[in-house]
């Protein structure tokens, strides 16, 4: 029986992980405890308690941590308690589960992966989007079809404009393009002329080590929420949509043709469609013996070029 332990119980927190684990656990009688769960405000996780099935509840992390013999802990927290309370997990030699971006700066991130690295403590971190079905479907069938030349995403988000939009949520998409294309060796990055006072919208370029080329369009103000990746090589190109957008699924052409596709029902449930259940599997598949990935080694780079992007455009922005 795997015990685990949630840290935080946000919307975030509801959606994209207490949801998957009871699911998981409801598909796995016997196999795993929702042991505990842990909010500042307490009435939120006696209400996760109710609604998921977590045992006990607790205010104070310190207090869970100490109670609780716990195999797994996930932590939801804000990025500026993401590096500190991952270190304290990592020290008490507790696998875990933390957030993206690792940090609410590079420095907070930096210190988390190199804890992880000392402790040699089993840890992963939340990237849904690698996780996605109608992406892994479409990776595998543009494996399938010949070698890629090129990866792009659009992310567009409705009315954002958070100064930290370009390392907290662009780091979704270029994550996702590392994950689907490899390392980074040369970035650029463009501003895109608007309108003034209107929100920055960037270009970002990107080159991998193996060859291929890429881009992230990132639209914080586009007035609508849409994530679409699109693969692209010698006569043939797939293109996904999801988690966000009017048409959730994926689309494959070869030869001037449409050669295969497939929509998202909307009943499907929410967190099979955006990877969380399946992120959420492979965590607890991971305790019993395996190794969790992406690891904070692993998703570092992503988090550290997302940072460079943003000191780059920022720095661009104040001339």
């Amino acid at each position: 029986m795997i015990r685990l332990g949630l840290i935080g119980c946000g919307a975030h927190a509801e959606s994209g992980h207490a949801v998957p684990l009871a699911r998981y656990k409801a598909a796995h009688a016997g196999e795993v405890l929702l042991a505990a769960v842990c909010d500042l405000r307490i009435e939120r996780a006696l209400d996760f308690g109710r609604k998921y099935g977590f045992l006990a509840a607790y205010r104070n992390v310190d207090e869970m941590l100490s109670q609780e013999n716990l195999d797994g802990c996930i932590a939801v927290v804000p990025p500026e308690n993401i590096s500190e309370l991952g270190i304290k997990l990592l020290n008490l030699g507790i696998p875990c589960v933390v957030e993206k971006p690792l940090g609410a700066s590079l420095a907070e991130a930096q210190a988390l992966r190199d804890c992880a690295a000392a402790t040699k403590t089993s840890n992963m971190v939340s990237v849904n989007r690698r996780f996605m079905p109608v992406l892994k479907r479409a990776i595998e069938w543009t494996s399938n079809a010949g070698r890629l030349r090129y990866v792009h995403c659009t992310l567009a988000r409705h009315a954002r404009q958070e100064p930290e939009f370009l390392w907290a949520t662009a780091v979704h998409a270029v994550d996702t393009l590392c994950h689907i294309a490899g390392q980074v060796v040369a970035f650029d990055v463009r501003t895109l002329k608007a309108p003034s006072g209107a929100t920055a919208w960037y270009a970002l370029d990107l080159q991998f080590e193996n060859g291929i080329s890429g881009r992230v369009d990132v639209l914080p103000s586009a007035g609508m929420v849409e994530e679409t990746y699109d693969l692209f090589g010698d006569g043939f190109r797939s293109s996904v949509t999801c988690p966000f957008g009017p048409q959730l699924g994926w689309r494959c052409f070869r030869d001037g043709r449409r050669v295969e596709e497939e929509n998202v029902s909307a009943e499907t449930p929410e967190d099979i469609v955006n990877g969380c259940y399946d992120e959420a599997a492979a965590f607890i598949e991971a305790l019993r013996g395996g190794t969790p990935k992406p690891s904070i080694a692993e998703m570092f780079p992503s988090v550290e070029l997302c940072f460079a992007i943003a000191r780059i455009a920022n720095d661009s922005s104040a001339r």
